[in-house]
């Protein structure tokens, strides 16, 4: 059954705002992941991924402008494994964290509350269909929230900033389209609008 405001297309297109629709990854085969703590110096992990759990998940995809491509099969690592095994051990203080940043190799930027980054289905997906990740759907590696509306499945992940405080980045005219969860189920569309609005 489809969410609220939402309706099913058999292609699964790649999306975007306009101004990052047409833009793609600097560095499509770079697998590093710059991961910053609470404002300590930056850590890159040449291959964030390398040596955790693999897993695989099928999923319904939801576009905020109201399609959703239902049944994509995902490959990648759990973020709770990630974040368990890759930035826990850089700060003794991970229970203060709240959000995090993640930035993209083409210049986009969204925000996640950690505890939704860490729900059994977010993943940091390198695969999709059982093949390596193509750059229209986010190579190298892209976060995969499927609770969350596509805005916050940020393709061609580069970076993620780990706060103490859930931070705003988006400012401005815009910044009503950017919601700090962006539940699907909820239809969390953007803010102080309701969703059947936007």
């Amino acid at each position: 059954m489809l969410p609220p405001g939402q309706i099913a297309r058999a292609d699964f297109p790649r999306f975007g705002l306009t101004q990052y629709a047409n833009r793609f990854p600097s560095r499509p085969n770079d697998r590093a992941l710059s991961v910053t703590v609470q404002s300590a110096e930056p850590v890159v992990l040449n291959d964030g991924l390398g040596g955790l759990p693999r897993t695989t998940l099928q999923t319904d995809f939801h576009c905020v402008t109201s399609w959703s491509h239902l049944g994509v099969t995902w490959g990648g690592v759990r973020f709770a494994d990630f974040f368990r095994e890759r930035v826990t051990p850089l700060t003794n203080r991970s229970a203060d964290i709240a959000g995090v940043i993640l930035r993209a190799q083409d210049g986009y930027r969204t925000t996640m509350l950690l505890d939704d980054l860490l729900a059994d289905d977010v993943l940091l997906a390198d695969e999709m269909s059982g093949l390596p990740l193509s750059v229209d759907h986010g190579a190298p590696v892209r976060l995969v929230a499927p609770q969350h509306y596509g805005y916050k499945n940020l393709k061609h992940l580069t970076a993620l900033e780990f706060c103490d405080t859930m931070p705003v980045v988006k400012h401005g005219v815009l910044a009503f389209l950017d919601h700090p969860r962006a539940r699907v189920a909820l239809e969390e569309r953007g803010r102080w609008f309701p969703g059947w609005l936007l």
